[in-house]
């Protein structure tokens, strides 16, 4: 990966800590990827970790900040909240001021609080939380912080989106939710049962389960409920192979339903799916790379991506997260985290999926959200395809960022 660093000496290094942020011109600004890079996720974090790379050195071509230079660096923290807080204090103590992570609302929880307690304890050597796709509604409701900021809608701003794009179609009946057994997936659960039955209340649940995360490797048991269950909606939070796996195994058992996903365009989902998943498997999220309208760079950064790692950009918040970074960079004339954070707080940037706001009552970033069905690729409605498998996402409906924004408890405490 080429780069173009600002190379200062330790002594230079420590200096510039001390007096808080150095000229941003003079800097190499660190980013801490803290994510799975090994075991079941391990391909999964691995692209996005290149996925926040391939954001940095777009920025570093284009001078996004002003002056800084910014560099993404890996931490494996194996989906473990407690190697997760291991690595967060190496990073800290590396200099590192700005954490990224996105795997698992257990993670990032665990982040979210520590980083907070950190900042509490270290004034002047404050930490920055960018999370990109952990989404337990209660990071920016009940357990909110100043320092944390969501680039991903969360849970229940995707339940509320897609329960109401469901509820006009007659033909859903039953419906079975299966979900991770961690915050995330039974927050998923909870806000389907919910809005369902406000929305449609004819609508049968006809199964309701977890599984362990990241530990089972044959669901065909699950498979086999869900179809002598009769369901024709199958609701899912799962990411990563637990979802490759859960519709691998619905494949070989012949389930029929429709499978309504959050994750499906992750690594590995699209490969399992192959030709079987062609009209049945959908997903719920911010960007689908064949939507009508998407700004031109989208198609520049997704066959740039794919040229440099012959594999697809997953999560394009990578995207949203280094340009709102970079902005705030720029708008401050400084790499202080306590000034970048406020600048954070209302700001805007067009985004690979239309301009996007950061909303400061929650940090919770307000964008559009769109539907997809996974078809064969045509070269015109599904230019791209994902994983080479000739199968991309076509884009059923497009939400505005107000179908999703739902009101927030947090109570935001601000640094002086």
């Amino acid at each position: 990966m080429k780069k173009a660093h600002f190379l200062l000496t330790g002594a230079a290094i420590a200096v510039a800590l001390a007096c808080g942020a150095a000229p941003a011109s003079a800097q190499t600004v660190k980013i801490a990827f803290i994510d799975p890079l090994s075991g079941m996720m391990g391909s999964l974090g691995t692209n996005e970790l290149r996925s926040w790379q391939y954001a940095a050195d777009i920025a570093n071509q284009q001078d996004w900040t002003g002056g800084p230079k910014l560099e993404v660096v890996g931490f494996d923290n194996n989906l473990s909240p407690q190697q997760s807080l291991t690595l967060l204090r190496e990073a800290a103590d590396q200099g590192i001021r700005y954490i990224v992570q996105g795997n698992g609302s257990s993670v990032g929880l665990a982040l979210e609080d520590a980083v907070a307690k950190y900042n509490e304890r270290n004034p002047g050597k404050e930490l920055v939380y960018l999370n990109y796709g952990a989404i337990d509604p209660a990071m920016t409701n009940a357990k909110c912080s100043f320092w944390q900021f969501s680039l991903d809608a969360n849970s229940d701003m995707k339940m509320e989106a897609l329960t109401s794009y469901l509820a006009k179609n007659p033909s859903v009946k039953k419906v079975y939710l299966i979900d991770q057994d961690y915050s995330f997936g039974h927050d998923v659960a909870r806000a389907a049962k919910e809005d369902l039955e406000r929305k449609r209340p004819d609508i049968q649940i006809v199964g309701d389960e977890f599984h362990p995360l990241a530990k089972v490797k044959d669901f065909s048991p699950y498979a086999s409920k869900i179809k002598a269950s009769g369901a024709d909606t199958v609701i899912t939070g799962n990411w990563g192979s637990d979802l490759a796996l859960l519709i691998k195994a619905g494949k070989d058992a012949g389930v029929t339903a429709n499978y309504y996903t959050y994750y499906a365009t992750t690594t590995g989902v699209p490969t399992a799916m192959g030709a079987a998943g062609a009209g049945r498997v959908k997903y719920i999220g911010y960007f689908g790379p064949n939507t009508p309208g998407n700004p031109p760079q989208a198609d520049q950064v997704f066959d740039g991506f794919k040229k440099k790692y012959n594999d697809d950009l997953s999560m394009i918040a990578t995207y949203t997260g280094i340009a709102l970074l970079s902005k705030a960079f720029k708008q401050t004339h400084s790499t202080d985290p306590v000034k970048v954070a406020k600048a954070l707080e209302g700001m805007k940037v067009q985004s690979l999926n239309g301009m996007v706001q950061m909303r400061a009552d929650d940090h919770q970033l307000q964008q559009p959200l769109v539907i997809t069905t996974w078809v064969k690729a045509d070269g015109k409605v599904v230019k791209h395809d994902q994983e080479n498998t000739g199968y991309g996402w076509r884009t059923d409906a497009v939400l505005d960022a107000a179908s999703a924004t739902l009101p927030t408890t947090c109570q935001m405490k601000r640094p002086e």
